[in-house]
């Protein structure tokens, strides 16, 4: 019998998806900030929000001469605007509609004299509604919040493990607002080919031939939370490869491997799980797209 590590919550609640739903919209509220005053950096990578002990942060946005940070506290259930000058403004993680979270934003940025211009629409999502808008997304489970910080920090941690066998060019783990989702991404160092009729952003994202590895959160088309992982572009035979653990599969509908977080957390040792998960689809993507494992990875002590 599987005995479960308590440090891998589960996130098969009820309330999950709705308090997915509407803090998926405050962190890109959060996100839209850093997109707005961050200086550009490959990839988008400067947009991302990272992993803390206690959420999710910003990290220090410059602003004038001085710099402020954004950051979410799921232990204490609170928003945390800090400036460098000491000044700073909470704002309760409770359930309240995203328009009403909103207007607080704005206000505790203004009282702080952020000046800041961003659109007010949700980016990645289906049927987008304004922030200023929508009150149908207004549910808010503490409980609910913090198991999937939680899981989030624990992914975290194996995510930089596995990073650190890679020397090549590679993301920071990070957070993507937009699509609500953990990730790290590992480039062979050649560019990609254009993608026809791109977008900025996928255009910019997709520049260089990647491997990418993710945490999504079990909401929208991915009824629940799994570990993705896909190469771009995708080399030939790489639907067909052999990938482990046991539970690991192909999506055609995402053109991804994907394996189910439940099937993680509850393997003997979740992180030599998710461990073979990630290198296992790496070096399916990178035997196949004919990268120079050699000079990108750190001989094995």
């Amino acid at each position: 019998m599987t005995v479960e590590d308590p440090a891998w919550p589960s996130l098969l609640s009820p309330t999950w998806p709705d308090t997915c739903a509407t803090l998926h919209m405050w962190t890109q509220m959060v996100g839209k900030v850093r997109l707005a005053l961050t200086p550009r950096v490959n990839h988008w990578w400067g947009v991302a929000l990272y992993l803390t002990a206690r959420g999710l942060t910003t990290s220090p946005i410059p602003y004038g001469a001085g710099a402020f940070e954004i950051a979410f506290d799921f232990v204490d259930q609170t928003l945390i605007i800090d400036l460098n000058d000491g000044r700073r403004r909470t704002i309760a993680l409770l359930p309240r509609s995203v328009a009403d979270f909103y207007g607080e934003f704005l206000r505790a940025l203004d009282d702080l004299q952020i000046r800041v211009r961003m659109s007010p629409m949700p980016a990645e999502v289906p049927a987008p509604i304004r922030f200023d808008e929508d009150r149908l997304h207004a549910s808010y489970d503490a409980e609910a919040a913090h198991r999937w910080w939680r899981a989030l920090l624990q992914t975290a941690m194996v995510f930089h493990e596995f990073r650190a066998r890679f020397i090549g060019k590679c993301s920071p783990v990070h957070f993507w607002w937009g699509g609500f989702d953990l990730a790290v991404s590992r480039f062979s160092g050649r560019r990609a080919p254009e993608r026809p009729n791109a977008d900025a952003i996928t255009r910019e994202g997709y520049s260089h031939e990647v491997i990418s590895a993710g945490l999504w959160p079990g909401t929208g088309a991915m009824s629940e939370a799994a570990f993705y992982a896909y190469a771009a572009p995708e080399p030939p035979g790489f639907k067909t490869a052999r990938v482990g653990p046991t539970g690991a599969f192909y999506s055609p509908d995402f053109n991804e491997f994907l394996i189910r977080y439940e099937d993680v957390r509850r393997a003997a040792s979740p992180r030599a799980a998710l461990l073979e998960f990630l290198q296992s689809t790496y070096e399916a993507g990178a035997d196949l797209g004919g990268w120079n494992r050699a000079e990108l990875e750190r001989p094995e002590r």
